[in-house]
């Protein structure tokens, strides 16, 4: 979880501390937790070396490892705790994605509140993207649903630079997140909104972009438990609400994942109930065919794999059935 003694003084420093690294010409690939655990797990690994290992893996480090300007900036930002004989740790790692960085929480992700990235954000990102370049409509106003790092407001925001573009999440953390990855990256027009799914925000979209928690997780954690029997629950909740609020010509992006049983998916069955009847084509397919094996041994201990799959969803244009 990302805290701060002061969020504003938190917020200028993480912000401060992304020009640098920009600058520095750092890059991080986030990878799944399972592979993240296994490479940390190395004898070698115990203590980061370099500023990889401290903002990417998320390693413990000993004083005089960062430079002086980086160690303060952390500092500054109240996003380091002890880490026992001696050393310390980050709560923040970077990753970098399109170009920009986006700053989020420290592996592990155990707490509720963590905010999360990895490949599932650069499949939901490239996927909204996509959908950009084939679009021939201008998009005016798009919202990211459960933006998290808001790593989806500011690909889509990039691209369409006269758009209102919300980032809405009930996360706090996540916010300040995307306020940080906004400045950094340049995109005014990402504008961070406190709202469970878009209950608090008016008005119809162009577009839609999403890529909500979607795991059975017995922990309860609020970045990884989709919630109902399946996991399914939010992304049910956000093809909804796609029904409700899209403009006529608008789109949803939607990336979710689905335990498969005897070689069903309970998923693709649940939305083509929700969208059978309604007036949006819609378009649905596997990314990747197994995924999160670690969790067939537990939660998913009913299920043959695991499937990342991307929903397309758009509303007939006006005047067209």
């Amino acid at each position: 979880m990302i805290t701060t003694t002061d969020t504003t003084t938190g917020t200028a420093a993480l912000l401060e501390l992304g020009a640098v690294l920009k600058r520095q010409g750092y890059t991080f690939t986030t990878v799944t937790p399972a592979t993240h655990a296994r490479v940390n797990s190395r004898p070698e690994h115990a203590v980061a070396r370099d500023l990889r290992d401290v903002l990417g893996w998320s390693r413990p480090y000993a004083p005089g490892t960062l430079p002086p300007d980086i160690a303060g900036l952390l500092e500054a930002a109240g996003v380091v705790e002890p880490a026992g004989e001696g050393l310390s740790r980050s709560t923040v790692r970077f990753s970098t994605y399109d170009d920009e960085l986006f700053v989020h929480s420290a592996f592990p992700t155990d707490a509720a509140g963590s905010v999360f990235f990895g490949p599932d954000t650069y499949r939901m990102a490239d996927a909204a993207a996509a959908l950009l370049a084939r679009r021939e409509a201008p998009v005016r106003r798009a919202a990211d649903i459960g933006c998290g790092t808001g790593a989806g407001a500011i690909t889509v925001a990039k691209r369409a630079r006269d758009a209102e573009v919300l980032a809405v999440d009930i996360n706090p953390d996540a916010l300040r997140c995307t306020r940080v990855n906004a400045g950094l990256a340049g995109t005014p027009n990402v504008r961070p909104r406190h709202s469970d799914l878009l209950s608090d925000v008016p008005g119809r979209f162009d577009l839609l972009v999403s890529n909500p928690p979607f795991m059975i997780d017995p922990a309860g954690r609020a970045y990884r438990d989709g919630g109902g029997p399946e996991g399914h629950g939010l992304t049910l909740a956000v093809v909804d609400t796609a029904v409700q609020r899209l403009q006529p010509g608008g789109s949803l992006v939607l990336l979710s994942g689905t335990g498969v049983v005897a070689g069903r998916d309970p998923l693709r069955a649940a939305i083509a109930e929700h969208l059978d009847g309604t007036d949006l084509s819609w378009d649905y397919r596997e990314l990747d065919p197994d995924v999160y094996g670690e969790d067939l041994d537990s939660a998913y201990a009913h299920a043959e794999r695991l499937a990342v799959v991307l929903l397309t969803a758009t509303r007939a244009p006006a005047g067209r059935s």
